[in-house]
């Protein structure tokens, strides 16, 4: 059949006309190649479209809104000369800087003692609020000071008091403007505390030296020492600390305890505290600052030392407790069973009064048995106490130390454990090898 006239319509379908009059509808068809497996998803899923389009619409209407303000702000000093009247504008003079300072506040009979942070302005701008995002230190990560209106000033003091000693990052954000401004000037920064913040720089000749220690040799100059102290310890503007040998006097803000820090010429270091989780923090900061990877050395902690063996003596007394518990209770299991072999015995031969004392006694000894259990309890409660802080003190002795000697130190204190070897433990601890 002849075809004698076609059409192509929009949609890419042929129309023919045969010369008999008979309309023919012809398909057209198309092949695709499938899509990548990396666009299949972004095919698919369109709710990360729209999730993104309505940030972007949420961050524009923002800029819209800051734009606004600042064009209302330059047709304001456009009008008016800027002055403190006019602060209302939020406009403050270009050369406004923030400067801040950490210090170390020593406390007073109201106040104890803290660290301080102190933000003031370069001109006569006053500082409304600051707002202060840190980790670990406040509640809630974060603090906002806002001074009454009548106690507002260029300057601003923060008492800050970090629980542990870790480097924190203090990100700060300050309303700066005038007395009568509704709208402030936000400025951001960032600013590190660093990790031993909470300790003062103090004489030693007015202080105890610990008799606990740490003593370790380093291949660092003393000026790269000082360094160290000046990066992780705030210390007054006004300190000048000599070549080796030289040592420093600090004092804990939290509790008062003493720490020194003494270096000789020859790279020996030796670190007084009776703190040894602060002594321990101290080499492992100095290990990263100096870049050390392995390090060993010799400690003594008398005090700790000594509350660590009153409470391995524990362990062997809740041990012991367990074991005689255990023997109990399975000669008490024992007894269970006859009573009621008994028990039974006397009801089948109608022995009422044999039955019922039999059964008092099982009563009897069913109480012992829930008491003994209750024992068992509370001596696994202070055993397991224990051994907690036998590893803790295992985990310590090793962050004495860097590196392999870390490792070793704390395998061969847990061998002294299992072969109950007492002396031994005390001897690695201290020198980091069970040899002499």
């Amino acid at each position: 059949m002849a075809l004698k006239k076609k059409r192509k319509s929009r949609s890419g379908c042929i129309w023919a006309f045969p010369q008999s009059g008979e309309c023919v509808f012809l398909l057209s068809v198309r092949g695709y190649l499938p899509g990548m497996p990396e666009m299949r998803g972004n095919i698919m899923d369109t709710s990360v479209e729209q999730d993104l389009i309505r940030e972007l619409s949420q961050k524009k209407q923002n800029l819209l809104l800051e734009l606004r303000n600042y064009e209302d702000n330059a047709k304001a000093e456009l009008s008016s000369p800027l002055s403190e009247a006019d602060g209302h504008r939020g406009v403050i003079p270009a050369n406004t800087k923030l400067h801040t300072a950490l210090s170390v506040n020593l406390g007073s009979a109201a106040q104890a003692a803290h660290t301080e942070l102190c933000i003031s302005t370069s001109n006569d701008t006053i500082i409304r609020a600051v707002l202060i995002f840190a980790e670990g230190v406040f509640l809630g990560e974060s603090h906002v000071v806002h001074p009454s209106i009548h106690n507002l000033s260029s300057s601003i003091r923060i008492p800050i008091t970090p629980p542990k000693d870790v480097p924190v990052d203090l990100h700060l954000k300050t309303f700066v403007g005038y007395r009568s401004s509704t709208q402030f000037h936000v400025f951001e920064l960032t600013r590190q505390l660093p990790r031993f913040s909470m300790y003062a720089l103090t004489s030693p000749d007015s202080a105890s030296e610990p008799p606990s220690y740490v003593n370790f040799i380093i291949a660092e100059r003393a000026q790269r020492v000082v360094m160290w102290l000046n990066q992780n310890f705030l210390l007054p503007e006004d300190t000048n600390i000599q070549n080796a040998p030289f040592q420093v006097c600090f004092t804990s803000l939290r509790n008062g305890d003493q720490l020194f820090i003494k270096i000789k010429l020859s790279g020996e270091i030796t670190i007084n505290t009776d703190d040894i989780d602060l002594a321990g923090d101290i080499i492992q900061s100095m290990a990263s600052f100096f870049g050390i990877e392995d390090l060993q050395v010799e400690a003594d902690f008398p005090v700790y030392f000594e509350e660590l063996r009153k409470v391995l003596v524990k362990v062997d007394e809740y041990h012991s407790v367990h074991q005689k518990l255990s023997a109990d209770m399975a000669d008490n299991s024992n007894l269970i069973r006859s009573l009621l072999v008994r028990a039974e015995d006397a009801r089948l031969m109608r022995d009422m009064k044999t039955m019922k004392s039999r059964y008092m006694e099982l009563y009897d000894l069913n109480k012992d048995l829930l008491n003994g259990y209750k024992i068992r309890c509370n001596n696994h409660t202070e055993l397991l106490g224990s051994l907690k802080a036998v590893n803790q003190a295992i985990q310590r002795a090793g962050r004495l130390r860097v590196g392999k000697p870390k490792n070793q130190v704390i395998s061969a204190c847990r061998d002294a454990i299992r072969s109950n070897n007492i002396n031994t433990l005390f001897r690695i601890m201290r020198v980091g090898t069970a040899s002499s």
